[in-house]
């Protein structure tokens, strides 16, 4: 069984930073596609970034391109999120999911199959 767990949100400034992190684990994955989702009060969940196995290709919501990174660390399965210049907007709860086996960039909730039990970011203006 596969468990995502994140971590890293919190209470911020606009203008500050924040890092989350996903734990993957409970077995062993051949290829998987990640991806970090958002979803504020009222609305529906949205992507925000994702990867694809390679690691090579990414893909960012419009809304937090040029501030948000996403990157991973295979050998610990981990899942990033680095999140800068934040605004009241960025406020939700974030998700990470992930599809296994996965080879291309996911952008769409649907395409994954785990998630996580999500990590609350909330920015004050």
């Amino acid at each position: 069984q596969v468990q995502l767990v994140e971590s890293g949100g919190g209470s911020v400034q606009a203008g500050g930073s924040l890092r989350l992190s996903c734990a993957a684990s409970g077995r062993t994955f051949s290829s998987y596609a990640m991806g970090w989702f958002r979803q504020a009060p009222g609305k529906e969940r949205e992507f925000v970034a994702a990867f694809g196995w390679s690691g090579a290709v990414t893909h960012y919501a419009d809304s937090v391109k040029g501030r948000f990174t996403i990157s991973r660390d295979n050998a610990k399965n981990m899942v990033y999120l680095q999140m800068n210049s934040l605004k009241p907007g960025d406020t939700a709860v974030y998700y990470c999911a992930l599809r296994s086996p996965g080879y291309r960039v996911l952008t769409t909730a649907g395409e994954y199959d785990h998630w996580g039990q999500g990590t609350q970011v909330t920015v004050s203006s």
